[in-house]
């Protein structure tokens, strides 16, 4: 694909705020999106994430008031919730680190299979591991400390640090997703106005699973654009070192 054509999914990519309800957005749309999404970026390949989709119309409406009654959502198609998962860190490790071992079979490993299975089966547990005392989390201080006393160091500390590359992955998979469904013809808008303890209940999540944005999907009006797009000057937000 030329950088023209991406240039115009990316400039065509606007936060529609009120779908046309009578044109549907077919399944395979959707599916196609996520499967793109699910490609996106990520953190160690520990694909901490969940991507719920919303398409039940009855479950949809529960949403409506979730979702502060915004437009999009009550006149979208689909909801798609992007779902950060950092409680599933272990059998997400786990599943890397035995991908791994498939791999190696009975032979020996080599350098680089080595360090692949010391970074899932001792890294990212140290990582990741949280207990109720927080030793897990002085555990990562203290080395934190040490080692970047008087080196470069990825200072991983408490629970904030582990939440924003969960937060930062799944934020870049939703950014797939959207493009995707640009790309085949449709619109999005990316919700942050939601409760999150009632769309988390509505989900049936555990109380580890933390939503990143709510994305509404459907056919766009010129009434659900808000406007020109309006962004800083390119001097104003790009400094060259």
């Amino acid at each position: 694909m030329s950088i023209t054509a991406f240039e115009n999914i990316v400039n065509n990519r606007r936060s529609n705020r009120k779908f046309d309800t009578e044109i549907e957005v077919p399944d395979e749309i959707i599916k196609k999106a996520i499967e793109l999404a699910i490609l996106a970026p990520n953190s160690s390949n520990m694909q901490l994430w969940e991507f719920h989709w919303i398409k039940d119309k009855s479950v949809q409406e529960k949403f409506h008031p979730i979702c502060l009654n915004q437009s999009a959502a009550k006149t979208a198609k689909h909801l798609i919730a992007f779902v950060g998962r950092r409680d599933l860190w272990k059998s997400h490790a786990d599943w890397n680190l035995n991908l791994v071992k498939e791999a190696i079979g009975d032979r020996e490993p080599t350098k680089r299979e080595k360090r692949g299975i010391d970074y899932y089966g001792i890294l990212m547990p140290l990582v990741y591991r949280r207990d109720w005392f927080g030793f897990s989390t002085l555990i990562r201080r203290v080395i934190c400390f040490i080692k970047g006393f008087s080196n470069p160091f990825m200072r991983i500390n408490g629970n904030r640090d582990q939440n924003v590359i969960v937060q930062k992955s799944c934020a870049l998979a939703a950014q797939n997703f959207m493009l995707a469904i640009g790309a085949q013809g449709y619109d999005t808008c990316p919700m942050e106005g939601f409760d999150p303890i009632l769309a988390r209940k509505a989900l049936g999540l555990p109380k580890g699973a933390e939503l990143n944005m709510i994305v509404a999907v459907g056919k766009g009006t010129p009434e659900g654009i808000h406007g020109e797009r309006k962004r800083l000057p390119y001097n104003d937000t790009v400094i060259i070192h």
